[in-house]
């Protein structure tokens, strides 16, 4: 991602660059005032015939006739021709630098792409995009954005994301991403034809990386999936449903609300069960998820792909069990820290 210049020179250089633009810019007002007194010329043609004079440009229709104006003209070329010159190489001094910061920065953000494992790919930073990239920068987790449009990556912070300017149907693009590597992609682009091309490519580089791709039209959705998306969102389908919600339950809908609320210490997670988890070989009713966690259980995905819900008690918890809780956000991390 491009940076503004003056955002990556060092703090001397841009100090250097201000003197010498305050100085340039004081010479030419000076230059004025000498010539509005010693020729009696009108404020325009003063400052006029101070640039003229500072930057050796020179028309002629305008030319001190005094002694006085003319030997203030001798002093202001000297020195307003040294000055300029040495204002333009601190310029090209601080744009050279600016290259070199930018250049060195996309290197080092390259290597340390290189080095990801487990992160996520979001393909796309539009308004679906930058909210799940929110998500992913909140819960700390490492991840990368490609986008082909930079006017949409100024509001990134780019010390967090990784960013990839380009096309994310590429191939090329995503193995750049890691997605070989990677533990989901989200392609979220504005598009169906371009987020089946994405899912297409990313399946067959990693067959086992969970995909989530966006919907524009509901008549992509069955397509997606048979391009190989784990999971197909459509947000226009998801909108509706939840205005019908609000309108016909709004109890439910406040309810749900306040699962997804940033600003509420409620969340709704899934914890994988490892073969380490003291959890393993217990009860759900003998285990401090419910006791002294407080947290619900309100699903059991199996190993084997079986849900169950709205587990008892006496139901078993097993190995590489992926356990679906709602609670306090405080317990729940507290679950997830003691199963990593």
């Amino acid at each position: 991602m491009k940076v503004g210049i003056l955002s990556t020179l060092s703090h001397l250089t841009r100090r250097k660059l201000a003197f010498a633009i305050l100085i340039v810019a004081s010479i030419i007002v000076a230059g004025a005032a000498g010539f509005r007194y010693f020729e009696g010329f009108s404020w325009l043609d003063s400052f006029y015939t101070s640039v003229q004079t500072v930057t050796t440009v020179g028309f002629g229709d305008l030319t001190p006739t005094s002694p006085g104006g003319r030997l203030f003209a001798i002093f202001l070329m000297i020195t307003g021709a040294g000055t300029v010159l040495y204002s333009l190489s601190v310029l090209a001094q601080a744009v050279i630098q600016s290259e070199m910061v930018q250049s060195l920065d996309r290197r080092r953000k390259l290597k340390e792409m290189e080095k990801l494992e487990g992160h996520f790919i979001v393909c796309g930073a539009g308004r679906v995009g930058r909210r799940i990239l929110r998500n992913l920068e909140k819960q700390q987790l490492p991840h990368v954005v490609i986008e082909q449009d930079e006017t949409k990556l100024r509001d990134l912070d780019p010390e967090v994301a990784n960013v990839i300017i380009g096309d994310a149907t590429s191939e090329e693009t995503l193995t750049k991403a890691g997605v070989k590597r990677a533990r989901g992609l989200a392609s979220c682009l504005p598009d169906d034809a371009a987020n089946v091309y994405v899912v297409l490519t990313a399946r067959g580089i990693n067959p086992d990386l969970h995909i989530v791709a966006r919907a524009v039209e509901e008549q992509a959705e069955p397509t997606l999936i048979r391009a190989g998306a784990s999971r197909v969102v459509a947000p226009t389908i998801i909108g509706s449903q939840s205005m019908a919600r609000a309108l016909l339950k709004p109890a439910i809908a406040d309810f749900m609300d306040s699962i997804v609320a940033e600003s509420l210490d409620l969340a709704f997670d899934e914890v994988a069960i490892g073969s380490r988890s003291s959890y393993v070989g217990k009860f759900l009713k003998d285990s401090e998820i419910t006791r002294e966690l407080s947290l619900i259980v309100v699903a059991i995905r199996r190993k084997d792909g079986e849900l169950e819900y709205q587990p008892n008690g006496d139901t078993l918890i097993q190995e590489g069990d992926l356990l679906i809780v709602i609670g306090k956000a405080e317990s729940v991390q507290r679950m997830v820290e003691a199963n990593k």
